[in-house]
């Protein structure tokens, strides 16, 4: 079984002790303080533990939700009853969140979270540990998170407040985004001279040079967003920085799915950062696992893909979504299960045996408890055939063969829970590629030989064996990102940019620019009462 504890060098196995400093109940002798702890090299390495844990914790439930679920790419529908949970998923399909939605909530206490930690950390490392390389990479290193975390909660929430001082209780009020956006990049900027120049086992699921210069390459693609500036040629040039370190390459065509399977790790030629995934790690205080079996395989393929448990399988993709791969030739499309269902064979159909009313729920014949089998056939379109109103599609066969699903995380069946090993990119190679040929189609320069035209192909022919594109234009990169990255949690990061974010969509109809960020939760504003509520909400 893989063992995240190895790539991380043992940090996660701390963070009950950090954690615990939360307790008040924990006598005093047992605090952690830099007077008695850490003390020496493997305590050092353990004091960071804690942020790596936190980060990984919600990583794959509030982050994936609130990137994914708000956008064409995902829906979570209810279906008889199940996953209503009080409006939380589909709000976010509809675009009507408010301040108490359970996602926008849990994205915020997360990225906090991770700050928080980051802080703490920062502060030990900086009181106890002798000055030299180690404490100068470590410390980068955490700063990078830092810097990592505030870009998804200023991504996401725009104006938010700033906070580096571990132990500063007082309230803090919002900062305007821009300003957070120059402390981003200049935490990254700082942090590169002193982060680990290597790539692999050594780094795995810690942040390396390539990861800042892969973020500040994010920060620079988005920064007329953030900003009101376009950044283009910055975006260029971090991304050469990545290119031209030699670390990282294209995955090949044969082996694209098995980037997302269980067994994935550092030996994947495109990860520059990604977040390792075991079940057999625990850690006090945090989630940190990933569901994605759970939620996205028809709880008839159980038997299919071996799984210990059977899958709820509430969420699909919607049709405007899945119209992106359209090309028979595309090793991407493996990742979906669509139509007609077989067992892995090819050849065996996959059978559920239930009652004519069992399979619809709305069959009103006299024999509706007759024994009725079928094939399993997933179709494309969601439709909420109980309730309007509840967003329900119903509690029948019909209802939980609605939309196509995505596998690309492909299932764990050598998990014996519903956490799977599969570790998840955050930033890869290919992304960079594709960055880099977006910011010269926004008016950035070509640099190193390599226009927009070749840079997609560098993607596209370890994808397809369909014929390279030429005179690439904004919208096929765009549909190509789509794509690429589909199930990775970037594409509301994308439809902002793309000024796609307020189309219509399924049953979306919300055109509110003002809902490219979420609301201020309602308990963030309770406990800080500097905060004021972003406009619109």
């Amino acid at each position: 079984m893989k063992n995240i504890l190895k790539y991380l060098g043992l940090p996660v196995l701390a963070a009950g002790l950090l954690w615990s400093c939360e307790d008040l109940d924990v006598p005093i002798t047992t605090q952690l303080t830099p007077e008695v702890f850490p003390q020496n090299s493997t305590q050092y390495i353990q004091t960071t533990g804690p942020v790596y844990a936190a980060f990984r914790g919600e990583f794959s439930f509030a982050w994936w939700w609130s990137q994914s679920l708000s956008t064409d790419e995902a829906i979570l529908p209810a279906r008889g009853g199940n996953w209503f949970d009080n409006r939380n998923y589909i709000a976010m399909h509809f675009h009507d969140w408010n301040a108490d939605n359970g996602i926008v909530g849990s994205l915020w206490d997360w990225t906090s979270k991770v700050i928080g930690l980051s802080n703490q950390s920062i502060s030990i490392l900086n009181q106890s540990m002798p000055e030299g390389s180690d404490k100068a990479t470590l410390i980068s290193e955490l700063k990078t998170m830092r810097a990592i975390s505030y870009f998804m909660m200023m991504d996401s929430y725009g104006d938010v407040p700033l906070d580096t001082v571990y132990g500063d209780f007082t309230a803090h009020a919002k900062t305007p985004r821009k300003e957070v956006f120059n402390f981003i990049e200049k935490e990254l900027k700082k942090a590169i001279p002193n982060l680990n120049a290597a790539s692999g086992v050594t780094t795995y699921g810690r942040p390396n040079k390539q990861t800042a210069n892969a973020m500040l390459a994010k920060l620079y693609l988005n920064a007329a967003v953030y900003t009101g500036t376009e950044r283009n040629n910055d975006c260029i040039a971090a991304c050469d920085q990545v290119i031209n370190s030699g670390l990282y390459s294209i995955e090949p065509r044969a082996t694209y799915l098995q980037m997302f399977y269980p067994n994935n790790g550092p030996h994947m030629k495109e990860f520059i950062f990604a977040i390792p995934y075991d079940p057999a790690a625990v850690t006090v205080g945090f989630n940190g696992q990933m569901y994605h079996a759970r939620y996205d395989v028809p709880r008839s393929e159980r038997a299919k893909f071996g799984l210990p448990f059977t899958p709820s399988a509430p969420r699909s993709t919607l049709p405007e979504f899945y119209a992106y791969f359209n090309d028979a030739n595309d090793i991407r499309n493996k990742q979906w299960l669509t139509g007609l269902q077989y067992m892995n064979d090819g050849v065996t159909p996959v059978m559920v045996t239930t009652t004519k009313k069992g399979y619809d729920q709305f069959y009103t014949g006299s024999d509706g408890s007759a024994a009725y089998t079928y094939q399993v056939n997933l179709t494309p379109n969601i439709i909420p055939r109980q309730s309007a109103t509840l967003f329900d599609l119903g509690n029948d066969e019909i209802a939980w063969n609605m939309g196509y699903r995505n596998i690309k995380f492909y299932p764990d069946n050598t998990s014996t829970s519903r956490n799977q090993n599969n570790d998840v990119p955050f930033l890869r190679y290919s992304d960079i590629l594709l960055m880099k040929a977006e910011a010269i189609l926004r008016g950035g320069a070509v640099t190193l030989g390599q226009s927009s035209d070749a840079l997609v192909n560098m993607v596209r022919s370890n994808r397809t064996t369909s014929a390279a594109l030429s005179g690439v234009t904004l919208e096929q990169l765009y549909q190509e990102r789509s794509r690429e990255f589909a199930q990775e949690a970037w594409h509301r990061n994308d439809m902002i940019r793309f000024g796609k974010y307020e189309g219509a969509w399924g049953y979306k109809t919300n055109t509110d620019v003002y809902r490219r960020v979420f609301p201020i939760p309602t308990n963030a504003m309770v406990l800080n009462p500097a905060l004021t509520q972003n406009d619109g909400y």
